[in-house]
């Protein structure tokens, strides 16, 4: 298969280290990067060690050499450059959240039909042998039929007066930022969007949450529980229990960091069953997803291993509708 050639739109952290792991890929090739500073531009390239770079993100946009963006830009401005994207006849790959609203992830997916491209958002943990691992159990019904999930994360952020998480006009905040993770893992577990939820937060400064807690309540009678906090050590950790056992993960996006790819099996509902410890290949998944993401603009629409365009949409509503509960204090509805 020819390689897709990625075009780096933004110079955030994070495409740091999707550059550099993604550098070893025999059928990705990371070609240029954009800044609106093109000094700034320069220097990033130079650092990443990627050919060229561009003065504007239009320019990158323009490059005929680029086959796919990459874009970690501030959640305020997935919309508009996805859009813009799709528009010069680029495919996708969009860092999470997708959007700041539902309504905007609809038109950046409706946008991507339009012009025949492909649009994904990207979730690196999802693309790792780790959570492969995991949905395989859970399809084969190791721990029966699901009943609860329960997923935290969190990490601190020592610059809360300027680091972007923390930004209210670049649509920051914990929920946004890595809370999008734990909510991803429950409706891809769940196989279905929450039918209610119902939040508390701690906010900082700017307005924004620093640390929050849902509750997610699904139709099928499932309930979630997720947490995420920009204010807390760092750990990443995720239970499901069913009706014939329990399941724990570190749903990695990148081991070693966070741990040793592994996944503790309980098989069974007495409390003296022993716990399996179920070692999975490691990896990035920066690199995977990358490489899954190539053979789906390939034509193999089954490689996907991310999120579908239902499921991006269905986080958007639920991340919209958290935030509404921990403003305002009261459950609230999804629609069907």
């Amino acid at each position: 298969m020819a390689k897709l050639r990625i075009g780096v739109i933004g110079t955030a952290n994070v495409a740091r280290q999707f550059i550099a792991d993604v550098a070893p890929s025999p059928t990705v090739e990371i070609v240029a990067v954009a800044s609106r500073d093109a000094a700034k531009a320069e220097r990033f390239a130079r650092a990443a060690g990627v050919a060229r770079f561009h003065a504007s993100y239009d320019a990158l946009l323009a490059d005929r050499a680029i086959d796919a963006i990459y874009n970690p830009l501030p959640n305020s401005m997935h919309a508009e450059w996805t859009i813009k994207a799709a528009a010069a006849g680029k495919h996708i790959l969009c860092e999470k959240p997708l959007s700041v609203t539902a309504d905007e992830a609809r038109a950046m997916f409706a946008a991507a039909r339009k012009h025949g491209v492909h649009l994904v958002e990207a979730y690196p943990y999802l693309a790792h042998p780790q959570t492969q691992t995991m949905r395989a159990l859970l399809d084969e019904g190791a721990i029966g039929a699901v009943k609860l999930i329960r997923a935290s994360i969190g990490f601190t952020v020592f610059d809360p007066a300027t680091n972007i998480r923390l930004n209210a006009e670049l649509a920051g905040g914990a929920l946004r930022d890595c809370g999008s993770y734990p909510v991803s893992f429950a409706i891809v577990v769940a196989k279905e969007k929450p039918a209610r939820v119902h939040a508390a937060a701690r906010w900082a400064p700017s307005g924004v949450d620093h640390s929050l807690v849902a509750t997610l309540e699904f139709r099928s009678g499932i309930l979630a529980q997720i947490a995420c906090s920009v204010a807390v050590g760092s750990h990443r950790h995720a239970l499901v229990a069913g009706d014939g056992g329990v399941l724990e993960t570190t749903f990695l996006n990148h081991p070693p960091l966070g741990g040793p790819s592994e996944i503790h099996l309980k098989r069974g509902n007495r409390s003296d069953t022993p716990r399996e410890t179920i070692a999975a290949a490691g990896g990035s998944g920066f690199r995977l997803e990358a490489e899954a993401f190539q053979r789906l603009v390939a034509g193999d629409a089954a490689a996907w291993t991310g999120v579908t365009a239902a499921q991006s949409v269905d986080i958007m509503e639920t991340l919209e509708a958290i935030l509404k509960s921990a403003h305002g204090g009261a459950p609230v509805d999804l629609p069907a």
